[in-house]
């Protein structure tokens, strides 16, 4: 009986517990704010400040921004009009007057193959590094951190390179590779220099890239010169040996001829005869003559000729590398930044604020439920 009075009276305890809890009501959890309102109010205070302080104190980071796109005609006419002045020496022309056109120089001209050529060369993390290590900006940036191009600060100097290069950066339109646009952004820790970086980085990877093209035609037109040259000592080597080989079966037919007393030229029903004594002794001993004097190959081996004007012409042809093109074109040009990427002061003293006064109020409440607790 007595096991049963314990066993029905324990819901009644489980109740007389809630309601104690439940006595805790809003007016006390009030008046505790209320007496501790000094405390809040100092944590608020000191978190406030120390916010504030770390935001006026944070190093500034701002961004200049450009958008490009791919170049229109005008913008790599002149390049364009250099290319296009040697594609007579890789067309073939045929014996029967037709051209077969080359498609050799076509990713030369093509805008887009340009265009990619600038946001990669934009991109490269040793076109990033070169620049940044010509830059006064950059040099004064480590030495406010105290770092030297030495090998005990290596890491941090790994660390610090990796850091800017996220700050150089050309993505493309909403992060389509299909779009043809890209937003530039260089990140710098005042608004003045990331202006000028972002313009002087545009300016040494224009200039970059159109070197590049320059180099990459010049690589194409030395690579058909050669080809040229190998051709014509071919051709050349061929003709050589087709004179001696034709001279040596004049001479055989002349001896023959000789021997039997042919001495004018005679009609013969056997054209596959090796030795052909149909010339005569006369006309044989002129045909030897003439293969032995034969000084221009291209009599025997007519394709010398448009190999040798070809060559004439690439030594006339020269590439001008003070021509001006752009491999881009501007959608929105360089502008220094309004307003700073980081720190978000006001953001950074409102977040304080709440903090100090959250942490505040729950030192107090935690104090309260523990002096309830004791009594």
């Amino acid at each position: 009986m007595k096991k049963k009075n314990e066993i029905s009276s324990s819901p009644l305890q489980v109740s007389n517990f809630y309601h104690q809890f439940d006595a805790i009501d809003l007016k006390e959890l009030f008046l505790a704010l209320w007496s501790g309102k000094v405390t809040i109010m100092f944590t608020t205070t000191v978190f406030a400040l120390i916010a504030i302080a770390y935001a006026m104190l944070a190093q500034q980071w701002w961004s200049s921004k450009a958008k490009i796109s791919q170049p229109q005609l005008q913008d790599v006419a002149a390049y364009q009009q250099q290319v296009k002045q040697f594609q007579p020496i890789f067309d073939i022309y045929q014996d029967d007057g037709t051209t077969l056109v080359s498609e050799a120089l076509d990713d030369l001209n093509d805008r887009e193959v340009l265009f990619k050529s600038f946001v990669s060369t934009f991109n490269s993390s040793d076109n990033k590094r070169k620049f940044l290590n010509s830059r006064d900006e950059f040099k004064q940036y480590k030495a406010i951190l105290g770092l030297q191009d030495d090998l005990d600060s290596e890491y941090a100097m790994s660390k610090l390179y990796y850091q800017w290069f996220q700050r150089i950066t050309a993505i493309p339109e909403n992060g389509n590779v299909k779009f043809s646009s890209y937003d530039l952004n260089f990140q710098s820790y005042t608004k003045e220099s990331s202006f000028s970086l972002l313009s002087s980085y545009l300016e040494n990877v224009g200039d970059k890239t159109r070197e590049d093209a320059l180099n990459n035609l010049q690589a194409v037109v030395n690579s058909k010169h050669n080809e040229l040259l190998q051709q014509k000592r071919i051709l050349e080597t061929q003709a050589k040996n087709l004179i001696e080989v034709e001279a040596k079966r004049a001479e055989y037919a002349l001896d023959i001829a000789k021997a039997a007393n042919v001495d004018t030229p005679i009609q013969s029903s056997n054209d596959n005869e090796i030795f052909s004594i149909d010339l005569g002794t006369k006309g044989l001993a002129a045909k030897v003559n003439a293969l032995k004097s034969i000084t221009n190959l291209s009599v025997i081996e007519p394709r010398l000729q448009q190999i040798d004007a070809k060559l004439a012409m690439l030594k006339d042809l020269k590439i001008d590398r003070n021509i001006q093109f752009q491999t881009f074109r501007f959608l929105e040009n360089v502008e220094q930044p309004i307003s700073r990427d980081k720190p978000k002061r006001l953001l950074i003293a409102v977040l304080g604020t709440l903090l100090g006064g959250m942490l505040g109020i729950a030192f107090v409440l935690i104090r309260f439920a523990f002096r309830k607790e004791q009594n």
